[in-house]
């Protein structure tokens, strides 16, 4: 037999971002801490160039590596988006990071191997490649989570986070065996030809689906598997905690999308009724469990619970529409939740950072700039137009209208509302209360131009949305031709 080598253009972003980083892992370990502030750009410079090196991918889909790494339009839709939402919250972390003491060169270097993990999770058209992306993604992730070391709630975080998502793994794990014990193969496109040929879905394969759809459920941090997000949404460091709210979860949503389309698309039937009960328990917990919150890192995470029970009323939809409103959705849902992060990583008074919803108090009064720009995220999160969220939420439920599934279009639309009022309730508290605290001007570059970017394309997507919206098209296009 001869060796055939692999085609490895279309894995060029990965390999790309991989040799950076154990460049930049060398830059580190020889110049120290004191370097990290240029590893941390040339960390941005890496992942942007990963992004161009992404989006020029011919059109077609090509599948190498044996058959476990596939690249296509949906890739590189979501490819970008998830190296983009990196970029910022690197540039986020800088500031924060040097104020806390938290200044080291292994911090960017992690985040790298993290959106490497993330990319490989995009790409996986294998059972096992998908596991390998999802692993090399989550123990950067652990890491970060507890990056803080002299503090006991980065720690635990840290700790949570490692214990629910081994738990997630092994649940991951044990569904991809029993795939492969029922289906006789780990590959997407062979369990996608069984399935189309007709073959019949015996219960082992619809309960290791189960299986796998419960693990991929907890990195989406979908309820019922949400339990951990809160906790470490708020322990971990807030920059951290953006990155996690932005790039890991339009990931694992894209890997979810790639899952139940591709392989399992004509079991849409076996899968359906588990997606709506799990979008209907997001939106809901996501809603109620926000409203009782004080602390704005634990209000964010429950709203990216209800998020991402958003993006799955699309995607329950298992028809082209429905991935594409998933797709801007997500494009959406990066700009809006990366700038509210920014928002909050601005928030501080004598340099402290304040992390309470009540600090938020009189802020048009002391930084009325900063107080417009976090009405504008807080209005597009609610979904009210013409904020770029209101478009996000029509095209999933337009979705779900299409295909008839109107009890959950309506669930979404009465929590929509529920969510309304914690949104607005922080609207009512900066322009009504009176201010307890000054907060301090902003006065990181990038900090400044990440809030005035992010707050222009959700205050004006409607005025040009062309790119975003047929980009998705042809994204989800993609996903259904292959």
């Amino acid at each position: 037999m001869t060796a055939v080598f692999p085609d490895i253009w279309p894995a060029l972003p990965e390999i790309f971002l991989a040799v950076a980083g154990m460049a930049l892992l060398l830059i580190g370990v020889f110049r120290g801490d004191g370097f990290t502030r240029p590893v941390s750009y040339l960390t941005v410079v890496v992942m942007l160039l990963a992004a161009i090196l992404a989006m020029g991918y011919g059109a077609g889909r090509v599948v190498t590596f044996n058959g476990m790494f596939v690249m296509d339009a949906f890739g590189v839709f979501m490819k970008v988006l998830v190296l983009v939402s990196a970029a910022l919250s690197v540039i986020l972390s800088l500031g924060f990071n040097e104020r806390e003491q938290m200044a080291r060169f292994e911090y960017p270097v992690l985040m790298l191997f993290a959106t490497l993990g993330m990319l490989m999770m995009i790409s996986a058209n294998d059972l096992i490649s998908l596991y390998v992306g999802l692993e090399t993604q989550s123990l950067a992730l652990y890491v970060i989570a507890a990056f803080r070391r002299d503090s006991a709630k980065s720690s635990e975080a840290g700790l949570k986070y490692f214990v629910l998502g081994a738990l997630s793994s092994g649940m991951l794990l044990y569904g991809a065996s029993l795939l492969y014990g029922f289906a006789g193969t780990t590959s997407f496109d062979k369990i996608a030809a069984l399935f189309a040929g007709g073959a019949h879905a015996s219960p082992g394969v619809v309960i290791g689906l189960v299986f796998v759809l419960t693990g991929l459920a907890f990195k989406v941090s979908a309820a019922p598997f949400h339990m951990w997000a809160p906790d470490v949404y708020e322990g971990a460091p807030t920059p951290v905690t953006a990155f996690f709210a932005a790039a890991p979860k339009v990931a694992a949503i894209a890997l979810l999308t790639r899952v139940l389309i591709e392989p399992f698309g004509h079991l849409t039937a076996q899968w359906h009724q588990v997606l709506v009960a799990t979008a209907v328990l997001s939106m809901l917990i996501g809603s109620f469990a926000a409203i009782m919150q004080t602390n704005i890192k634990r209000l964010m995470a429950y709203s990216s619970i209800g998020h991402v029970g958003y993006a799955m009323v699309g995607l329950a939809a298992g028809n082209q529409d429905g991935v594409r409103g998933v797709l801007i959705y997500m494009a959406l849902y990066v700009a809006m939740n990366i700038g509210a992060f920014a928002v909050i990583l601005s928030m501080k008074a004598k340099g402290l950072m304040l992390e309470q919803i009540k600090d938020f108090s009189g802020l048009s009064k002391t930084n009325p700039m900063l107080a417009a720009t976090m009405a504008i995220f807080m209005f597009s999160m609610a979904g009210i137009p013409p904020m770029a969220g209101f478009f996000g939420k029509l095209y999933v439920f337009l979705a779900a209208i299409e295909v008839q599934d109107y009890t959950l279009a309506v669930i979404g639309v009465l929590t929509s509302v529920v969510g309304a009022f914690y949104y607005l309730r922080i609207v009512k508290i900066m322009y009504f209360d009176e201010p307890l605290v000054v907060v301090d001007k902003v006065e990181d570059d990038g900090m400044t131009g990440i809030l005035v970017v992010t707050s222009l394309f959700t205050l004006l997507f409607f005025v040009a949305p062309a790119p975003i919206l047929n980009g998705a098209a042809a994204a989800a296009a993609a996903l259904f031709a292959g």
